[in-house]
């Protein structure tokens, strides 16, 4: 996994441009239903250079240390998409993109972009809860033909179940920065109070039912 001081500055760059937000005392709701203190969108950091630099540079360096094979990148879409291609571009590898599903017109494409049968393809997400439509495009890219190495994301929550799903399906996951190292730096920089903490702390060990 990257090194404790690039999970901690992911963290603390994702925390300065607010692509994570944290409302404990007014939760977000999920399109999942989950009601949720932390709400994170980290295509923000692409308005902002310095951030996006340091990302593409870590997701680069990530997917050369774990998938030195790599022949394309993938983007799962949509928030993949942009990450993915500035990734491609630092590496100077074709690049494709996911659908959640086919399009409905057209010629009907789950991935769009030209990839060949027996690529080896690494996915680009931009965050992890469940895994559920990440690996839904590690699918499509194999029912393809490619043989996909493994997938490198910027933030994830890290749910169990999100492990156990990349485990079964046999699909690496690297991520730059994970929850525990977010709120860890989220208290240092006092974006949370002690309070607020425990909430955070509690949503974790049950966020399907946290305040029903």
């Amino acid at each position: 996994m990257p090194d404790f001081t690039i999970s901690q500055e992911v963290a603390q760059h994702l925390l300065s441009v607010k692509a994570i937000q944290l409302r404990p005392d007014q939760p977000f709701k999920w399109a999942s239903g989950w009601n949720s203190p932390i709400y994170c969108d980290n295509r923000i950091s692409l308005s902002y250079p310095e951030v996006r630099t340091y990302i593409k540079n870590c997701l680069s360096a990530a997917v050369k240390a774990y998938f030195s094979e790599v022949e394309i990148i993938a983007g799962v879409a949509t928030a993949g998409i942009a990450q993915g291609a500035l990734v491609a571009d630092y590496l100077d590898l074709p690049f494709c993109y996911v659908r959640p599903e086919p399009k409905k017109h057209g010629m009907g494409n789950q991935i769009e972009g030209h990839i060949e049968k027996g690529q080896k393809v690494v996915l680009i997400e931009d965050l992890i809860s469940t895994g559920g439509s990440s690996l839904k495009a590690a699918a499509a890219l194999q029912e393809a033909g490619a043989e996909v190495l493994g997938m490198v994301a910027i933030f994830t929550y890290g749910f169990q179940i999100a492990e156990d799903n990349f485990k079964n399906h046999g699909i690496p996951c690297i991520t730059l920065s994970n929850y525990d190292v977010l709120i860890d730096e989220a208290v240092k920089l006092n974006h949370v109070t002690e309070t607020q903490l425990m909430t955070l702390q509690d949503w974790r060990i049950n966020p399907s039912e946290w305040r029903k």
